[in-house]
């Protein structure tokens, strides 16, 4: 059984900074993917950001310069700098890993921002 734990979410006015991360536990092998995703109320989920095994990493366009993803490979675990944040980031932040047998989600961590 695969268990991701978030954590970091919470409220910050514009402006601010937060950092989420997120540890993956359990029989998980071969991690390729590590990402994160956003639902903001009455939106569809959205990619924020993703991270390779081998570095590589993408980001939606709206994020690109103000938040950074980083992972520890060897503690299976992401994380997501958020700097600059906006009221428009204002969302419930979803952890996804993306495995050799799977692909796995986090519960979401709420992320408010207040302008």
């Amino acid at each position: 059984q695969v268990q991701l734990v978030e954590s970091g979410g919470g409220l910050v006015q514009a402006g601010g900074s937060l950092s989420l991360s997120c540890a993956a536990f359990g029989s998980i092998f071969s991690i390729n993917v590590m990402g994160w995703y956003r639902q903001a109320p009455g939106k569809q989920r959205e990619l924020v950001s993703t991270m390779t095994s081998g570095g590589s990493t993408s980001y939606a366009d709206s994020v690109k310069g103000r938040f950074t993803i980083s992972r520890d490979n060897a503690k299976n675990t992401v994380y997501l700098q958020m700097n600059s944040l906006k009221p428009e980031d204002t969302a419930v932040y979803y952890c996804n890993v993306n495995a050799i047998f799977g692909d796995y989600w986090g519960k979401g961590t709420l992320v408010t921002v207040s302008s």
